[in-house]
Parts: structure tokens; C-alpha cells; sequence
């Protein structure tokens, strides 16, 4: 997948643009594609977005609202978040070609609650389907700061052609062929992470946050067994390498999200600060949780936060007055 057509980037928003930037360092030619005619040209003009304020998209890097521009693309990375996803990939089954669709969302679709890979392939059939996600921030990949990430497909061939097309630099990445390890990782560090951000929030101390983060792992990997994920990518870059980074950095929406709540700011409040997509899959999460009877205590305080059934010092309660067990 090292030739001579472009890498397309479907989004145009700061997961988006870092793409961009990290699939011209690789050397690719590169397709950015928004839906906001207004806004593409100007970032085609300016190089910049208000999305990634700082950031200066390559120079060579085509910004463009004309879906047919995605035709000529090996591959196309769907930098939607997790719950305009599905919307996405059905705008690309309408448009030409046949390139294989990259998810590097990280959530569960509510209401389905489908990961990311089966909404790319039920709304765009037909389609090869892969997932990227890891440790990133979008403001690191953009600037070229060292990154490491996994990329998922079924078929593994895939999966290092696409590892191949998209290495550069500074970014590394790993293949592997457990789609569903990589996208749980994903998925539930985000929920995980709003409950450190309370902590934190709240003044509960570096103790506190430290039992959370190993903790939450656990449950994590619970999740992941009951679906079939392997040990080794729960334990790897997807799983504990992207829970570690954004349940310690208010760089993370996730984070910052729950260290607003934790400071009694309300959830239409602490939403304002950008997208967290933790807060639409903590109940896709815990819903699935309790179809595969999966214990998992602190993914649920979440879901109780957000969903005004508990308050902060309720969940401190909550968990702390959990029944004695061993660790697991």
C-alpha cells in the first residue's frame, strides 16, 4: 500500500488534521476531507484550524469538502467521533471506490451498541475495515512529538500493508488481527477516564486516582475477556498504554470533563469544554456490561454521574463500601 494514491482523512476536526500531518510525514499524499465547504477552503488557504489552535497542516496536504476527492485513496482514516461514525461511512458507501475504511474513534455506538468496526461495515458493506487507536493526543501527533498506536483488522495482511502506508518518523505502529481487544481498549479508558478526572476534581488525592487507574484496568479487562479480547492487547498500547495517558492529563476531554464534575460543575456544564466521548459510551458500556454479567463498579458511578442518578459523594461511598474481596 506504499504506492502512488493518497491517504484519504474523512473529518476534518483535531483527530482529523493530525492524521493529516502524521500521513504526510510518512511520505503519502494526503486527502482531508470536511463536510463545511466555508471551512475547508479556509483551512485550505490558512493551513490552520480553531480546532487545533498552533497546528499548521502540511503544506501539500489537499483540504477539500468534495466527497470524490476520497475516490482515488488507498485507504481512508474515519476521523468522525464514535457516534457520527455510522453517518460517515454511509456518505462514503455512496460516494465511488472501494478503499478500505480505517475507525480511529474510540466508543460504542448508544442505542446498538456496535463497536466501531461493525458500524463501518453495516453502514458501508463490502468495505475492508480496520481501527487504530493507542496513546494520542491529537496536539502530539500533529507537532511530530513520538507516538505509538495499533492498528486492527480481521485480515492481517491488511493490517501491515496499512501499518506500512502510515508509518513515518515519528509514528510507530503495531498490527494486530483482535479488532474487538483494540476497540474495548478504546472504548472504556474513555468512561475510566471521566472517573479519575472526578477524583481529581473532587480533591481526593494521588492515592485515590492511582487505585482508579488499576482498578478500572481490572475492569477493563474483564470486559475485554468476556468479548474474546486477548491478554497481550488489553495489556498493550490500546488498552493499559491509552488508560495510563488519559486518565492522568486534563489534556484528555475525557479527563477534563470529569475534573469538572468532580468540582460540582453540571454535566450540560462540564460538556461545553469539547467533545468527551466517554459520556455517550458509558451506557452503551455498562449496558453491554450487564448483558455479559460483568462487574464493573467503577464504569457504573460513571454511568450514574452523567446520568444524575448519583452524585460525587455518593460514588465515593458507593465504591468504597463495596464488600471485601480478593484481588483479581
Amino acid at each position: 500500500m506504499r504506492g502512488a494514491n493518497p491517504i484519504g482523512v474523512a473529518g476534518a476536526g483535531a483527530w482529523g488534521m493530525a492524521l493529516a500531518n502524521a500521513a504526510d510525514a510518512a511520505g503519502r499524499g494526503v486527502v482531508l476531507w470536511g463536510r463545511d465547504d466555508t471551512r475547508m477552503r479556509v483551512i485550505a488557504q490558512t493551513r490552520r484550524s480553531d480546532r487545533l489552535p498552533g497546528v499548521v497542516l502540511a503544506h501539500a496536504v489537499q483540504a477539500t469538502s468534495d466527497l470524490d476527492d476520497l475516490a482515488r485513496c488507498d485507504a481512508i482514516l474515519v476521523a468522525t467521533p464514535a457516534q457520527s461514525s455510522r453517518e460517515m461511512a454511509t456518505r462514503l458507501a455512496e460516494a465511488p471506490g472501494s478503499a478500505p475504511l480505517v475507525s480511529c474513534a474510540k466508543g460504542i455506538e448508544r442505542g446498538t451498541h456496535a463497536f466501531m468496526t461493525e458500524v463501518l461495515s453495516q453502514a458501508a458493506p463490502g468495505r475492508p475495515t480496520a481501527i487504530l487507536s493507542g496513546p494520542s493526543f491529537a496536539a502530539d501527533v500533529a507537532a511530530g512529538l513520538p507516538t505509538a498506536v495499533t492498528l486492527a483488522s480481521a485480515d492481517e495482511g491488511l493490517a501491515r500493508a496499512l501499518c506500512d502506508a502510515l508509518r513515518g518518523p515519528n509514528l510507530r505502529l503495531y498490527h494486530s488481527t483482535d479488532v474487538r481487544g483494540v476497540e474495548i481498549g478504546g472504548a472504556a479508558k474513555n468512561v475510566l477516564a471521566i472517573a479519575c478526572g472526578v477524583a481529581v476534581g473532587y480533591g481526593l488525592g494521588a492515592s485515590a486516582t492511582a487505585a482508579l487507574i488499576a482498578r478500572g484496568f481490572a475492569e477493563l479487562r474483564r470486559f475485554g475477556e468476556a468479548f474474546g479480547a486477548r491478554g497481550s492487547t488489553l495489556m498493550g498500547l490500546s488498552g493499559l498504554g491509552d488508560l495510563v495517558l488519559t486518565c492522568s492529563s486534563p489534556q484528555s476531554r475525557n479527563f477534563a470533563f470529569g475534573q469538572a464534575l468532580g468540582r460540582g460543575v453540571s454535566v450540560a456544564e462540564a460538556g461545553k469544554g469539547g467533545l468527551a466521548e466517554g459520556v455517550f459510551t458509558a451506557v452503551a458500556l455498562i449496558e453491554l456490561a450487564r448483558e455479559r454479567g460483568v462487574d464493573m463498579p467503577i464504569a457504573n458511578c460513571v454511568e450514574g454521574l452523567i446520568e444524575g442518578s448519583l452524585d460525587v459523594a455518593g460514588a465515593v461511598v458507593a465504591l468504597l463500601g463495596r464488600p471485601p474481596k480478593g484481588e483479581e
